[in-house]
C-alpha cells in the first residue's frame, strides 16, 4: 500500500467538509486513545480509501463539528449513511460487522466470551492507570499490568485471543502505549519487567501494520501531553481519583482524554 496521507488537524478557521454527502469519515485527533482504536480497525480492514480521516485540531476545533456534526463533542465519531455515531468501543464493533475486509471479532464462543469480560475490565484497567498517574505511585498499575499479564495466559498466542490480532488488543493497546512511554519515561518503571506476555503481546501488536499506521505522535511529545491534561485534571477534579479510582472511572476516561476539547470550548 502507497505511504497515506494524513491531513492537517481542522481549527477553528477551517470550512467543515461536504457533510452528509455519502462519504464516509472518521472524525479524530492523532494522539487520542480512543480514536486510535478505530483508526486500527479501519486500517486493519483496509478501508484506507472508503474511510476519510478528518483530524481535529482538540484546542482550537471548529464550532460546526458540534453544531452540526456531533452534538456530543468528543472524538472519535463516524459519519456514515447518514448519521453520526460515537463512543470507540462501539465504534470498533460497528466498523468491523459493517464494512468490508478481515474480521476482528472472535467466533469460536469461549474466545467471545473471554473478549466480552476483557471489555467489561477495561474502564477499571484505564482507572488505575489513571490512579498511578495521580498518586506518583506505580503501584496501581502494577496490579493493572499483572491483570493483563495474566489474562494473556488465557489462550496460547501472543495476542489477548490466541494467535490472531483482534478488537480486545485493539481495545487495550492504546492506553497502553500511553502509560509504558509515561512511566518510563516519568517514573523510570518498565510495565513488561516480570511480565513476560505483556512483552511478548506489545512486541507482537507492534508488527501489526494497521497499529503502526497509527502511531504518528513522538514519545516526548505524549509525555508533555500528557503531563499537561492530568497537573491540570487533578488540580480541577481532585475528586475524580480520591474519591475512588474503580468508581469512577468512566468518568476519568471521558475527562483525561477529552480534557484539551473541553479547554477548547470554553
Amino acid at each position: 500500500m502507497a505511504t497515506e496521507y494524513f491531513p492537517t488537524p481542522l481549527d477553528a478557521t477551517a470550512e467543515p467538509p461536504a457533510l452528509f454527502d455519502g462519504t464516509t469519515r472518521l472524525y479524530m485527533t492523532y494522539t487520542c486513545p480512543f480514536a486510535q482504536r478505530v483508526w486500527i480497525v479501519r486500517n486493519f480492514k483496509g478501508l484506507h480509501d472508503k474511510m476519510k480521516l478528518v483530524p481535529l485540531n482538540l484546542q482550537n476545533r471548529p464550532a460546526w463539528y458540534k453544531e452540526k456534526v456531533y452534538p456530543e463533542n468528543k472524538v472519535p465519531a463516524l459519519e456514515h449513511d447518514g448519521k453520526v455515531i460515537g463512543e470507540s468501543l462501539d465504534l470498533m464493533k460497528y466498523v468491523d460487522t459493517n464494512f468490508e475486509g478481515p474480521s476482528l471479532l472472535p467466533t469460536d464462543p469461549e474466545k467471545t466470551k473471554f473478549y466480552e469480560e476483557l471489555l467489561s475490565h477495561i474502564d477499571q484497567f484505564v482507572g488505575l492507570g489513571f490512579a498511578a498517574i495521580k498518586g506518583d505511585s506505580t503501584t496501581e498499575a502494577g496490579t493493572a499490568f499483572d491483570h493483563l499479564e495474566h489474562a494473556l495466559t488465557k489462550f496460547d498466542g501472543p495476542f489477548l485471543l490466541g494467535h490472531e490480532f483482534s478488537l480486545a488488543d485493539i481495545a487495550f493497546i492504546p492506553m497502553v502505549e500511553r502509560f509504558q512511554i509515561y512511566f518510563s519515561e516519568v517514573f523510570k518503571y518498565d510495565i513488561t519487567a516480570g511480565r513476560p506476555k505483556v512483552a511478548a503481546w506489545i512486541e507482537a501488536v507492534n508488527g501489526v501494520d494497521a497499529y503502526k499506521q497509527t502511531k504518528k505522535t513522538e514519545p516526548k511529545e505524549l509525555v508533555e501531553l500528557y503531563k499537561r491534561i492530568f497537573s491540570v485534571l487533578f488540580c480541577l477534579y481532585p475528586w475524580i481519583i480520591s474519591i475512588s479510582p474503580l468508581i469512577v472511572i468512566p468518568e476519568v476516561a471521558n475527562y483525561g482524554n477529552q480534557f484539551l476539547l473541553l479547554q477548547a470550548q470554553k
